[in-house]
């Protein structure tokens, strides 16, 4: 057994552990939930992980994300969290690749290649589309409603996809997938919370009309991606 995860194995059991290490998971979005879901993963002792993100570090992201520091402004994060975990289990086999998901060229992700699929991305249409794609693949889901606009970490809850309530994104989903036909296929279970604040000042522009920004913090986001994390080390452990 790797003398990196003795303390884990003294809980989970060697069976277990060995489980972990052999377990592959695609994580989309390395940003304020999917930065801490990664790290979570890696230091349970999960020997595969690709991650999947577009972005670059922006200082706006400092606040809340893993890879997000004064000196990683301008690099890929996907990219600055594969050196930054990599640092943590030198032997974990850990990908990143710099794009979206699109619907349209899905099956360049091989989905049905991983044992979970986890979901931390905000682009609605996107995330709809990915977790219909992923639950008509032999993987387990797990997937990140919204995080924003909230501070009570007390309020942080599980419960399968259709059974989320008061969270407008998971609402949004809902109600697109109903509209159109395109319902997942199997149980999905979420990591949300109920509460709903306000900004207490403007939102910065961003050259996009339509696109609204919300207000972050570091607790709350981070204990969406640790649960996302806890999920898939409960689930290979009972």
């Amino acid at each position: 057994m790797n003398e990196l995860f003795s303390r884990s194995a003294l809980l989970l059991g060697d069976e277990t552990m060995e489980r972990l290490s052999r377990t592959r998971v695609i994580l989309f979005g390395v940003g304020g939930v999917g930065s801490w879901c990664a790290e979570g993963l890696i230091r349970s002792g999960i020997g595969h992980l690709t991650l999947v993100d577009p972005d670059v570090v922006m200082p706006s992201n400092v606040n809340r994300q893993l890879p997000a520091t004064t000196r990683t402004l301008g690099r890929p994060k996907a990219e600055v969290m594969r050196e930054r975990l990599l640092e943590i289990n030198p032997e974990a086999e850990i990908e990143a690749i710099v794009k979206a998901y699109h619907d349209e060229d899905y099956e360049s992700f091989a989905l049905d290649s991983y044992d979970y699929v986890i979901d931390a991305i905000d682009a609605l249409k996107d995330k709809r589309l990915l977790l219909v794609r992923a639950s008509q693949t032999r993987a387990k889901v797990f997937s990140s409603m919204g995080a924003a606009l909230k501070t009570d970490p007390t309020k942080i809850r599980v419960a399968e996809f259709w059974d989320v309530r008061g969270c407008p994104l998971g609402f949004l989903l809902r109600k697109k997938m109903r509209r159109e036909g395109t319902l997942p296929a199997k149980e999905i279970l979420c990591v949300y919370d109920d509460e709903v604040l306000e900004n207490q000042g403007p939102a910065p522009e961003d050259g996009d009309p339509k696109k609204t920004i919300n207000g972050t913090t570091c607790p709350i986001t981070a204990i969406f991606g640790m649960t996302l994390a806890g999920l898939v080390v409960k689930d290979l452990s009972t």
